[in-house]
């Protein structure tokens, strides 16, 4: 199984793809900055998500989705294992950005985003915390990792997130996650890990509410991420430009679409 790492440039803080890096200093795409510091989509040079960083290991499509399907509707277990050694991976770059900690704890915590318990009960497990387990496991500094399940809870279920606006999708998950324990995050980095991350929406919900209960900060790690077709479409000739929210490479399959009615 042909499993390939993300490749080309990204935005340094949701991890979005660029097709021309653009400096966060001067704002071009020419600039040698560009081609080798922080680059910020035009998105997150607008307005800043509040996550630091979001970072994941490969497209959302092909042999990566078939092995998330596997474990997330057909129950394979093993496939969170090697799930968890590719999170393990981004994690270890992620982790380049991360500080030591924070005066009140030194170990940073990992929390997997929750579904809502009748979904968990109904699967039997809650994905992004079989693989966050699985991760844990290979990584070279275990012991900087506390695992927090439990903290970071759905209060209700959500409906279909396909074909909302961006609007739409953040009134969709208002009020959907709280915190169970703020004295288990409080003042502390956290680590929210999830399998994919699609739009940004959850992890921006998540990272919030995790904020608003006293968290110092969030990063993000996701085993894919949906890539968006970008920026520009030639045609005879003539090249018009596509909103990059119109589009993805990866769209859903008839699996997901089933799920999604009710969340993940």
């Amino acid at each position: 199984m042909a499993l390939r790492p993300l490749q080309g440039s990204y935005c340094t803080v949701c991890g979005e793809a660029l097709h021309f890096p653009v400096c966060i200093e001067c704002g071009k795409a020419d600039c040698e900055e560009a081609n080798r510091g922080e680059t910020r989509c035009k998105l997150c040079q607008r307005v800043h998500p509040p996550f630091e960083r979001a970072a994941a290991y490969g497209s959302y499509d092909g042999e990566l989705r078939d092995l998330i399907h596997l474990l997330k509707f057909q129950q394979v277990r093993p496939a969170a294992a090697v799930l968890g050694r590719l999170l393990a991976e981004t994690i270890a770059s992620l982790e380049q950005a991360m500080p030591v900690g924070t005066v009140f704890s030194r170990t940073i915590a990992v929390v997997p985003v929750p579904l809502h318990r009748r979904k968990q009960a109904q699967r039997g497990f809650n994905q992004a915390e079989t693989i966050a387990r699985g991760a844990l496991k290979q990584l070279s500094r275990p012991k900087r990792f506390d695992l927090c399940t439990g903290v970071l809870v759905r209060r209700r279920e959500t409906g279909s997130q396909i074909g909302l606006n961006s609007h739409e999708r953040r009134e969709n998950l208002r009020g959907a996650f709280a915190v169970s324990d703020r004295t288990r995050i409080l003042n502390r980095d956290i680590l929210l890990v999830d399998d994919v991350y699609t739009t940004g929406t959850t992890a921006s919900e998540c990272a919030r509410v995790l904020l608003g209960a006293g968290a110092a900060r969030v990063w993000v790690a996701t085993v894919a991420r949906t890539l968006k077709i970008y920026d520009v479409i030639a045609l005879s000739g003539k090249e018009f430009s596509v909103p990059s929210s119109q589009f993805s490479v990866n769209p859903p399959s008839y699996t997901e679409n089933r799920e999604l009615r009710t969340g993940n």
